[in-house]
């Protein structure tokens, strides 16, 4: 009967049997996926190695390991512990590097630094003490001491960072402590530097203290071109820096000028004629104002009365002519430099513009191809990044596309197992696209022979009776069409429409790239057409009817009761018999209670 305890009882014993042949089902399928392919890995869990526990150390005690770290960051003195900071320690166990790469060390940088604001100093600073009477016996003491804080700084330069410089040789970096001390005193540097060490600081106790008798120390020139090469090479902006520096020489090249007027003026005689320097005002400011009026030949001048002045003049003005020319060129080149991405962009779009134009395209698609120049050119800083990398060697351009698409592409699951070169020889085919909103990136029914991996922005995929109902929302770092570049017979046809919402930034891989790749690598080959067939088998595996149980009963239900054995009950059931057919009959409807 219908609700007695054997029924649920056989109710329940069915359902376990299902879910006994359930798991039992994919044990094997498992097994045969092991016996095929060796190198699926079980999932099973392997045991945990069990790791002996360090003793617990007493309350109140500490690890001695931690003992002695606190006991490195504390020093007694007299009666009384101090703690010092770890900073300071780090500072006193520092040791200086026995060798230096003079293109990567950004020490090496910061120590050139302080060498060029010495160098600086000795060219702005010794024709001003030349020329003005700035130099006087109360405050010699103040320059003679920077002066030598710049001598010291040319000392260390000299001993300690230039013998510790790598070189290369014959393609091998050398680094060994003798050779490259050796190189450095071969080199033209070192005669430099020797030269504008020299010692006529000793002539002060002839003549006095003339700042002339340190020129030799603005020699040291080569130090100043070779931290602008080093600088230019870490900075982001590096054209910033060279406009900076072409300011420097035009101010540098003024502040010369005033300096030899003043000079000058002395030797005529201050006031002696209307051409000099009257003495009246600041002399600096005063005469870097006519120094900038004669270099830039701005004029009005006054005439120059004696021959001295004539002459002086006549130099001023054709040095004047040579500097500012010099330096708008310069100046001009390193603007160009700076703008010369901006320029090719704007050459292109024109060109484009005017092509549309001649061909009299719809101002809807021109519109948009406009928008795609300029977020492409704005998003990215170049409309194609082929083109940037070209130029670099194989290698180069690799651990670039693993810095920027490998994180991406290892988290595909069609190409986790694969080998791992080839998924470096891939991610240098991938090309890089951008769509606008509401592109269609694929369409249903079209052949599909890309792979696309998205980068920035969102696609939807479409579907429905109609085509537009959103069935999902890709986000960046999704992957979608991988399937299509495994599939025989020339691709297989696009399931669905997929759109781009939103600028979309996409990295595409061609099929046939990828047929290229395999051909070097036949065991990833055969992975991946394995993985495409499954995933092809689950993608067109039917789903379950909503109401009907997916698993079939373990005792299939019986069939149905023919025609005339039917005929037979009924008649038995009119004549109201209690024979053996009435009884069967009975039975019958019991059974059939209880499958229902």
């Amino acid at each position: 009967r219908i609700g007695s305890a054997t029924s649920v009882s056989s109710t329940v014993i069915n359902n376990r049997l299902q879910e006994l042949v359930r798991l039992f089902k994919e044990r094997t399928e498992k097994v045969k996926e092991k016996l095929t392919d060796p190198d699926i890995t079980s999932d099973e869990e392997s045991p945990t190695a069990s790791l002996p526990t360090a003793p617990v150390p007493p309350q109140g005690e500490q690890p001695e390991g931690e003992k002695v770290a606190e006991e490195e960051h504390y020093c007694e003195m007299l009666c009384c512990t101090f703690k010092y900071r770890p900073w300071l320690d780090r500072l006193r166990n520092y040791q200086f590097p026995s060798s230096i790469d003079p293109l990567t060390n950004l020490m090496y940088v910061l120590w050139l630094f302080f060498v060029v604001m010495a160098w600086n100093w000795n060219c702005w600073l010794i024709p001003v003490r030349w020329a003005f009477p700035y130099q006087t016996p109360a405050n010699i003491h103040c320059w003679l001491f920077i002066d030598y804080l710049c001598d010291l700084i040319y000392l260390l330069d000299i001993l300690v960072f230039q013998t510790r410089l790598q070189f290369v040789q014959g393609g091998d970096i050398i680094s060994d402590k003798k050779a490259m001390k050796e190189n450095y005193l071969r080199s033209q540097r070192f005669k430099m530097d020797m030269v504008c060490l020299l010692p006529l600081d000793f002539f002060y106790f002839r003549v006095g203290v003339n700042p002339l008798l340190r020129f030799p120390r603005c020699l040291k020139y080569m130090a100043f071109f070779e931290f602008n090469n080093r600088l230019e090479a870490i900075l982001t902006k590096a054209y910033i820096y060279r406009v900076i520096r072409t300011t420097a020489y035009l101010l540098y090249s003024l502040h010369v000028n005033s300096c030899l007027y003043y000079w000058a003026s002395a030797y005529e005689g201050l006031g002696s004629t209307t051409w000099v320097y009257d003495g009246e005002g600041n002399s600096y400011i005063r005469c870097y104002y006519w120094a900038v009026k004669t270099l830039i030949t701005i004029g009005g001048l006054p005439d120059p009365k004696t021959l001295f002045e004539i002459v002086f003049q006549l130099l001023n003005y054709f040095t004047g002519v040579f500097a500012f020319s010099v330096m708008i060129g310069q100046m001009r080149d390193v603007v160009g430099a700076a703008t010369a991405g901006q320029t090719y962009y704007r050459s292109c779009m024109d060109s484009t513009i005017k092509y549309m134009n001649f061909y009299k395209i719809p101002k809807t698609v021109q519109n948009r191809v406009k928008t795609w120049y300029e977020y492409t050119w704005h998003s990215q800083g170049m409309l194609d990044e082929s083109e940037l990398l070209v130029q670099l060697p194989d290698k180069m351009r690799l651990d670039i596309a693993i810095d920027v698409n490998y994180s991406i592409v290892s988290k595909v699951a069609l190409f986790q197992g694969c080998d791992r070169q080839m998924i470096f020889d891939m991610l240098k085919r991938l090309r890089s696209v951008v769509y606008l909103p509401n592109d269609y990136v694929c369409k249903k029914g079209e052949i599909g022979r890309e792979m696309y991996i998205i980068q920035a922005g969102h696609v939807q995929v479409l579907g429905g009776p109609d085509g537009k109902t959103v069935l999902v929302t890709l986000k960046p770092g999704s992957v979608f069409g991988e399937i299509s570049l495994l599939a025989a017979g020339g691709g297989n046809r696009r399931t669905a429409n997929v759109i781009a919402h939103g600028f979309a930034n996409l990295f595409i891989l061609d099929k046939k790239d990828l047929n290229e790749i395999l051909v070097h690598y036949p065991e990833s080959q055969k992975l991946l057409k394995k993985k495409a067939k499954k995933m092809l088998k689950s993608n067109n595996k039917p789903k379950d009817v909503k109401g009907v149980p997916g698993d079939s009963l373990i005792i299939p239900p019986k069939p149905d009761t023919p025609k005339l054995f039917q005929a037979a009950l009924a008649a038995a059931g009119r004549t109201g018999g209690k024979g053996p057919l009435a009884q069967l009959r009975w039975r019958l409807r019991e059974l059939k209670a209880i499958q229902a």
